[in-house]
């Protein structure tokens, strides 16, 4: 399994405009073979700050991702509404457990 984090500076406003191009590239997303999650999300106390949260079968359902008409117009959207910073990690993943659920 692939999963992607990243974590983009930007401002609010960006984001606001941003916000159309974020649910077709999130839908789109979703929708493709070998993509189990992909999720847009913003800090609760810092709302200039986007979360992107993916999840992949494997390597190749990732770079298919990056050749698809929806990545191509979502990074059109990200140069019309450039991020201050961005830092995008990629983790190939062994093993995924689930943990324990907690009374109390």
């Amino acid at each position: 399994m692939i999963i992607v984090t990243a974590r983009v500076q930007t401002n609010p406003e960006n984001l606001d405009a941003l916000k159309q191009a974020m649910q077709v590239m999130q839908q789109a997303s979703q929708a493709e073979q070998g993509c189990q999650d992909y999720a847009f999300s913003v800090e609760l106390g810092d709302d200039s700050v986007l979360r992107v949260t993916e999840r992949w079968d494997d390597m190749a359902a990732l770079e298919f991702h990056f050749s698809t008409p929806h990545m191509a117009a979502f990074n059109q959207a990200l140069k019309d509404y450039p991020p201050a910073q961005a830092d995008i990690k990629v983790y190939e993943v062994a093993k995924e457990v689930s943990l324990p659920r907690r009374s109390g």
